[in-house]
């Protein structure tokens, strides 16, 4: 991550991350003529704070670039199609198997079908393209929350439901198991116990 950038009109441009008049740009976000709204922060604190969530706008600008619609579109198409082989550090997928000069006899395991979610769970805003928009924004970045009784004891169900999820994922590893049939069975593990998320 290198330093923000001086901004030279500070006149109505507020820090993305709390708000306060801004001073400098993301670099990165300059290089890329993305809109200066949500790129401009107020201190290098400010800036350095939000760089692990703040990169993520980086990324889909970059997402863009690769094809027509936004990135959300593209991916919500790619995912839709199926499981894909990522290319480039994960900027694009393909369906099909990438070249590689191959070495022996291993060779990657054919990529399943999308699994079902069904439609009473819902689905995280990062989802589709694994980027996440309300967390970013949320006040609990920069407040500790005090869990109330009821919020602990849903925590400890779902930390719960983990451990019995994980368990029957390690009752069927063994030679000769793919990691796809491993997949499975978390997904239907998960599915079964009721949980609201589930493994991309």
């Amino acid at each position: 991550m290198s330093g923000g950038s001086d901004v030279a009109d500070t006149t109505s441009l507020s820090c993305a991350r709390c708000g306060k008049p801004a001073h400098l740009q993301c670099p990165k976000c300059v290089e890329l003529k993305l809109p200066r709204e949500g790129a401009s922060f107020c201190t290098q604190d400010c800036f350095k704070a939000s760089w692990s969530s703040h990169k993520a706008v980086h990324l889909k600008a970059k997402l863009s670039s690769l094809g027509t619609g936004t990135p959300h579109e593209q991916n919500s198409d790619l995912l839709n199609e199926g499981w894909q082989y990522c290319l480039k550090k994960g900027q694009a997928r393909t369906p099909k198997l990438p070249h590689f000069d191959w070495t022996g006899e291993l060779r990657p395991y054919a990529i399943s079908s999308r699994r079902a979610v069904p439609a009473h769970i819902e689905l995280p805003d990062w989802a589709a393209d694994g980027i996440p928009k309300t967390e970013p924004n949320s006040d609990l970045q920069r407040v500790v929350e005090i869990k109330t009784p009821d919020q602990i004891e849903r925590m400890r169900e779902a930390c719960r439901i983990g451990r019995e999820v994980l368990d029957a994922a390690a009752r069927v590893i063994q030679p000769g198991v793919t990691t796809d049939e491993i997949d499975r069975v978390v997904h239907d593990a998960t599915i079964v116990a009721g949980m609201s998320f589930f493994i991309l």
